[in-house]
């Protein structure tokens, strides 16, 4: 039993979700900001800021994924270091794919509290950021 790979394991599972809390509670607190401006206008509140909000959550999905991926390989018998470092860097490009990903639902909450329009475009937006953590997992297991 080689340690070094179930490191990376953690690693995998422990950034991303990392990512994913740090992305959720930048556009959570936008989207309260954003509420906040609309009572303030007498506007209707938008509800669809809920899923600006949580829309970094699924990187934490794929850094579990990740990490059962380089369980697999690992006992399979790919490298140890190769698990490592698969998980260190994969688990960080998906949590950092998250953490951005919150700052662009952040900026859409709030363009969409101020005026009303534009939800599609944003999600748009927000499903590419979410690309980056698609292609890196399924990059890493490739590796593995």
């Amino acid at each position: 039993m080689n340690s070094i790979a179930y490191v990376g394991m953690a690693c995998a599972l422990c950034l991303s979700a990392l990512g994913s809390c740090m992305g959720s509670g930048v556009a959570g607190l936008a989207a309260v900001g954003g509420w906040k401006k609309c009572y303030a206008a007498g506007k209707p509140v938008p509800f669809i800021l809920v899923g600006f909000a949580g829309a970094p959550l699924t990187q934490t999905i794929y850094g579990f994924l990740l990490m059962n991926f380089i369980n697999s390989g690992y006992q399979s018998g790919s490298n140890p270091l190769l698990c490592f470092f698969v998980g260190l860097l994969g688990g960080l490009a998906i949590g950092l794919s998250a953490y951005m990903q919150g700052r662009v639902a952040a900026s859409s909450a709030d363009a969409l509290s101020e005026t009303g329009k534009g939800t599609a475009n944003f999600f748009i937006v927000i499903g590419i950021v979410e690309t980056v953590a698609l292609f890196t997992l399924v990059f890493c297991l490739l590796l593995l």
